[in-house]
């Protein structure tokens, strides 16, 4: 059975919104579509995680509604049943661990539990949403809706599984902004979509400048701070991510573009190899 995407803000009013997954994103995604004053359901399988994150949701909605300067406080709930968080929304977003083993039986079973008309986003930055969809019985429903770090940074990439109902990505145009927003799309389908396959670009060439004895990180770092009045520099940024992270982001441009240069991912690689992967371990370009 499918049903129409078209929606506007008056029709999902009353409907929640089901996040599935309460990790560092979900949450943080689960804050913004509270912030209307609306249901927000939170699904996750560990139960610590699932009252953590409804917990952050509480905390935050306060604060982020008062700074933002428009919007209702709403309602997190923690739902151990995917069905029970399934019933009625207008929109599902699976933040989970980004392995397609995880994701395509999930996304087969919140096709199986909600209704018709429900939208389906993925919030993978690695993987197109069609890759995602083989348990998808009507692919027009689903696209990548990839998130940064709410609320702090709140841009979102909308990009179609190439079937996606244009209604669909339109009313996520119109309505994502009414929960402080910002939505962009990618008008085809692109690895790293937008401003992360630029901001890749950046990275890279950073690291090759280091790479090649060109210059330290805190160069590039000072030169970045100076020049564009940025608080923080490339170096700094993979710092705050984890070099684990950024290496293993670098890894999967280069199984698409095999001519990305290698020195990139060998300057990584030897900090991931000593345990130096930035602000989580003490190290990683610079000591904390």
């Amino acid at each position: 059975m499918t049903g129409s995407y078209t929606h506007t803000f008056e029709d999902i009013r009353d409907r929640p919104v089901a996040v599935i997954g309460a990790g560092t994103l979900g949450r943080r995604i689960a804050l913004m579509f509270a912030s209307r004053g609306g249901t927000v359901r939170i699904h996750a399988r560990r139960a610590d995680q699932l009252a953590e994150a409804a917990r952050y949701v509480v905390d935050g909605l306060p604060k982020l509604v008062q700074d933002r300067g428009f919007g209702e406080i709403g309602v997190a709930l923690p739902m151990t049943s995917l069905d029970e968080a399934l019933d009625d929304a207008w929109l599902a977003v699976e933040s989970v661990p980004e392995k397609l083993e995880i994701k395509v039986p999930l996304w087969g079973r919140i096709d199986q539990s909600a209704p018709p008309d429900t939208i389906f986003a993925t919030n993978s930055s690695s993987y197109p949403s069609r890759l995602l969809a083989d348990n998808v019985g009507d692919r027009r429903r689903l696209c990548n809706m990839h998130f940064y770090m709410p609320p702090q940074v709140n841009g979102v990439d909308l990009m179609s599984d190439g079937e996606t109902d244009r209604g669909l990505l339109d009313t996520l145009l119109a309505v994502l902004p009414e929960f402080g927003l910002h939505p962009f799309e990618a008008l085809k389908e692109s690895t790293g979509f937008i401003f992360n396959r630029i901001w890749a670009a950046i990275k890279r060439e950073s690291l090759a400048v280091v790479a090649e004895g060109v210059a330290r990180p805190e160069d590039v770092d000072g030169l970045f701070r100076v020049n564009l009045g940025v608080a923080a520099g490339p170096f700094q940024m993979m710092d705050a991510v984890g070099l684990d992270v950024v290496l293993d982001i670098e890894n999967h441009y280069a199984q698409e573009f095999p001519h990305l240069p290698k020195s990139v991912r060998d300057l990584l690689q030897s900090y991931v190899d000593a345990g130096k992967l930035g602000i989580k371990t003490g190290e990683g370009f610079y000591k904390y």
